[in-house]
């Protein structure tokens, strides 16, 4: 038995095979909706091997055969049974998956998915349609920042390990930038570098041409004194701290920090804002503000500095999206609240293009509003979740019930935050985005 998937991007066909290629390449083309990730990449499609993890600490093992390599045409892989973890694996059958590329001329590249296994066509079509959209659109993105003058660069993330972070780093070094991951444990290899929020080195970024800092405590949970403060504390004076040494650092071109839509303020229902609004009211504004403040602190040494006000990242493998899919697919999901609150929100594949846009296009300084084209009231998003994955929307979850589990400060700026928000910012660049609407977005994400 097998599955054969075939689609056609607009790109050479060296190009689609070196993005194969380079790390991260793996990470982008594992569906979120599956219980697996990435433990390491293959070094060589030649004869590496790669491996995933599976539930249970099981582990999956890709071979590469020297054999079937023909670049920049084909290499082949096939599922091997490698210590006592992979056993279990063994039990669907043998896998040997055959990757094809065809030069369909003028720039266009034939992409060949052949699988032969016992695993039915049906249950896989899905992953095959993910990965080759995700394949047409990486490979666009980075066309178009070619096209704008983006060169292969050097770029230093903080944060690398998050929903986020790991997701933009797979994103950037397929695009053949190099990536330098600042970790705060002592750094296990070259691309990575060891980082005290509290006391960043003076070298931190030799030979490092932008920044991007996401790192910062998690604003889910209830608003105590003390995840105030972790949250004011992790972000303010390490950011402080970072753009300062990017201003001194002579090679920083860019400094890109992540911010967040709540400088807007959670109750602002009878307006449309965008970059020109001014600061809302509440917690969260408050600390946004000051959050962008610091971030700011990198262009008095003349390094361009943007601010990435994040709307709600759309993602089965965190944030709102990972916990509502669940009461969604059992039957029990709803609106929250009365379900008339704006809710402004964005893909992560659009939040990671809006990133590389930051760090290529040097008309983009200070904030920028990453969110989608067409915000969602609470009912709609209920209703388009509950079309995408076939149940029910009917069981509202009435305001107390976020309280109950928030707080009513976190209740009231979190889960029932009323923010109708576009970007005037990207809107003037001609900005594209990926996905237009949320329910393209989440059929993407559930592949559904």
């Amino acid at each position: 038995m097998s599955i054969e998937f075939t689609s056609t991007v607009d790109a050479e066909i060296d190009d689609v095979f070196e993005w194969f290629s380079r790390p991260g390449a793996l990470h982008r083309l594992l569906p979120p909706w599956q219980p697996m990730s990435a433990i390491s990449e293959a070094e060589s499609l030649a004869d590496g091997q790669a491996v995933l993890g599976l539930p249970g600490g099981l582990r999956w093992t890709a071979q590469h055969r020297a054999d079937d390599y023909r670049p920049p045409h084909a290499f082949v892989d096939e599922r091997i049974t490698d210590g006592v973890r992979g056993l279990p694996t063994a039990f669907a059958g043998s896998w040997r998956h055959e990757h094809e590329f065809v030069d369909d001329g003028i720039g266009r590249t034939r992409v060949i998915d052949r699988v032969h296994t016992a695993v039915p066509a049906k249950l896989l079509r899905p992953t095959f349609e993910y990965r080759h959209r995700q394949i047409a659109d990486d490979l666009a993105a980075h066309a178009r920042a070619r096209a704008a003058g983006s060169t292969p660069s050097v770029i230093a993330v903080t944060g690398a390990s998050g929903l986020v972070g790991s997701a933009l780093c797979a994103f950037l070094s397929t695009g053949g930038h190099r990536v330098i991951r600042l970790v705060r444990r002592p750094a296990q290899t070259s691309d990575e570098r060891t980082w005290d929020p509290a006391d960043p080195s003076s070298g931190l970024f030799d030979g490092v041409d932008a920044v991007i800092h996401l790192a910062g405590e998690s604003i889910a949970g209830r608003f105590t004194g003390s995840h105030r403060a972790a949250i004011v504390d992790s972000r303010i004076e390490p950011t402080r701290r970072l753009a300062a040494l990017a201003a001194a650092s002579p090679e920083v071109r860019v400094f890109v920090s992540a911010s967040a839509i709540g400088f807007y303020g959670a109750h602002r229902p009878d307006e449309l804002l965008d970059e020109s609004s001014a600061r809302g009211e509440g917690f969260l504004a408050g600390v946004v503000d000051e959050w962008e403040a610091a971030a700011r602190t990198a262009s008095v040494g003349g390094t361009r500095s943007v601010q990435i006000r994040t709307g709600i990242v759309q993602s089965p493998q965190g944030g709102v999206l990972r916990l509502q899919r669940r009461l969604f697919e059992t039957g029990l999901g709803g609106r929250l609240g009365d379900g008339r609150q704006w809710l402004s929100w964005i893909d992560i594949d659009d939040l990671i293009d809006v990133y590389l846009r930051a760090i290529v296009d040097e008309s983009l300084d200070g904030p920028v509003n990453a969110v989608g084209p067409e915000p969602v009231t609470g009912s709609d998003f209920a209703a388009i979740l509950g079309r995408v994955v076939h149940r029910p929307a009917i069981l509202p979850v009435p305001a107390f019930g976020p309280r109950l589990l928030l707080g009513k400060q976190g209740a009231d700026e979190l889960a029932l935050a009323d923010q109708r928000i576009g970007s005037r910012v990207l809107a003037e660049a001609d900005h594209r985005f990926r996905f237009d609407t949320l329910e393209d977005s989440l059929r993407h994400q559930l592949g559904r």
